[in-house]
């Protein structure tokens, strides 16, 4: 029936996959009845649900690829389409409850509810899984199955948001750091000149204290000199006979070497 299906080319090639998953799932679980070791069953149930879920994945981009194809087709060549689709994931549904029964058999008591989507807790047994799998029209398979992949699809998105959520905080994050630390650096900078201005000013103030020095010791020696010279005129004054003091020149001659001058000139003028 599938192989006289009008379909196209992409439509044709997600179909094929899904069969061939199918035909996977199928040696999958006869091997799985020959395997002894519940070690090497888990694992072999482990890679059964990964190709179930590839399943569900080309499923629904079967079902997106008939939605976009369905204005170009005939009724008749949709409902077609659309009864295989719902074919293909009741026997999805089949294999997951195939696979929820042999967890049940290994004794695993959290088993995943890969039915179109993620378990939650407080579901309902792998027989009566099939049990309502077996009551439920082709269409209502389909609902089912349509909306627990809207209800991934949202999971996903909603886990998109989170992401480009996060690289934002750590895209403005990292802007401020950068910011932050340009910023440090200029005050790096920036006490760097304060040190260097500070270290001349130190250097300037010490060069000016011994200026200060210098002209001290100066004015100093001023005085002393000034003190000796003032020293020197009083002693001469009150003592003008004192010969161990010099002259200082400048000065005028005691008032007796005047007076004997002046008595000279009287006699010379005699004469």
């Amino acid at each position: 029936m599938t192989s006289n299906l009008p379909m196209s080319p992409q439509l044709e090639q997600i179909h094929g996959e899904i069969r061939d998953h199918f035909r996977a799932l199928a040696n999958g679980f006869q091997r799985l009845d020959k395997i002894k070791d519940s070690t090497r069953q888990s694992k072999q149930l482990e890679e059964l649900t990964e190709k179930m879920r590839e399943c569900k994945r080309l499923v629904k981009e079967f079902d997106r690829e008939l939605k976009d194809e369905e204005a170009r087709n005939s009724p008749e060549v949709n409902k077609q389409l659309n009864d295989e689709k719902q074919s293909m994931i009741k026997e999805l549904n089949s294999y997951v409850a195939l696979r929820k029964t042999y967890m049940s058999t290994l004794g695993n008591k959290k088993v995943e509810l890969f039915d179109m989507g993620a378990g939650v807790s407080g579901e309902p047994t792998a027989d009566e899984n099939v049990q309502v799998a077996s009551s439920m029209s082709n269409q209502e398979l389909v609902d089912a199955g349509m909306k627990r992949i809207d209800e991934t699809d949202q999971a996903i998105e909603r886990s998109k948001q989170v992401v480009e959520q996060t690289l934002e905080v750590g895209t403005q994050t990292a802007a401020n750091l950068k910011g932050q630390t340009d910023q440090m650096g200029r005050v790096v900078n920036h006490l760097d000149t304060i040190q260097f201005s500070i270290k001349k000013a130190s250097q300037l103030v010490k060069e000016i204290g011994r200026q200060v020095a210098t002209d001290k010791c100066i004015m100093m020696f001023l005085f002393l000199i000034v003190c000796g010279v003032i020293a020197i005129i009083i002693v001469k004054i009150v003592n003008p006979n004192n010969k161990d003091i010099r002259d200082i020149p400048g000065l005028a001659p005691p008032a007796q070497a005047r007076k004997l001058l002046f008595l000279r000139n009287q006699e010379y003028m005699r004469e």
